[in-house]
């Protein structure tokens, strides 16, 4: 359905199940509608308001969101897989389960965005912040993640393989469990870390000009000391 609603008001409309393949709400005003199980593939949201809005289960395969504002949506189940959210305000948003595979997360507002279980493989999620979010047990192999700000984010048992960190922000991070092997954690922040273990450092890619704690930098530096060494290019 190549509908063209830019700027429509569609505030509370009933559009559960809707096909709404690559059609155009550009800046729509979506706030608190109901898009459960919608079909929104590749669909133009640019700029829309989706405050509130319900997206459960809803199908956002390659959607464009760039700039639109999910503050408090439900996004349970969601499959965002290959979508565009860069710059999106999601914060408060329930992304419990979502698929968010190869994702662009740029610079998005995740600020306690509750992503449970989700699945963030390959997502890229440079400069974001995730303050207070929660990502216990997701899939962040091989995601982006370099300057984001995970300040306080709860990343219990969360897998974070391959994944690129580079000047993250990880204070007071919840770390318990958490799969580092092969992350690339350079110039990153895991000061203050909370349940960060000897273990689980041991088998990154690089802690070169990372900020730790004395009591896990110093024994690192003396079992492990190519770690801080400088990658080579």
């Amino acid at each position: 359905m190549d509908a063209h609603l830019e700027g429509a008001n569609l505030r509370g409309a009933k559009l559960e199940g809707a096909h709404l393949l690559e059609a155009h709400l550009e800046r729509a005003d979506l706030i608190d509608a109901y898009l459960s199980k919608a079909l929104l593939i590749n669909t133009h949201l640019e700029g829309a308001d989706l405050i509130e809005a319900n997206l459960d289960g809803a199908n956002l395969r390659g959607a464009n969101l760039q700039g639109a504002n999910l503050q408090g949506a439900d996004l349970r189940g969601a499959n965002l897989q290959g979508a565009n959210l860069r710059g999106t305000n999601l914060q408060g948003a329930n992304l419990q389960g979502a698929n968010l595979q190869v994702a662009n997360l740029e610079e998005a507002n995740l600020e306690n965005a509750n992503f449970r279980g989700s699945n963030l493989q390959e997502a890229n999620l440079r400069g974001a912040d995730i303050f207070y979010s929660d990502l216990t047990e997701a899939n962040l192999q091989g995601a982006n993640l370099q300057e984001a700000d995970l300040i306080e984010a709860k990343l219990e048992r969360a897998k974070l393989e391959g994944a690129k960190l580079e000047g993250a922000d990880l204070f007071k991070a919840h770390l318990e469990g958490t799969i580092f092997r092969g992350a690339q954690l350079s110039n990153a922040n895991l000061k203050g870390s909370i349940n960060l273990s000897l273990d689980q450092l041991s088998i990154v890619k690089t802690l070169y000009n990372a900020k730790l704690n004395e009591e896990l930098e110093i024994p690192l530096r003396e079992k492990y000391p190519a770690l801080f060494e400088e990658p080579k290019k």
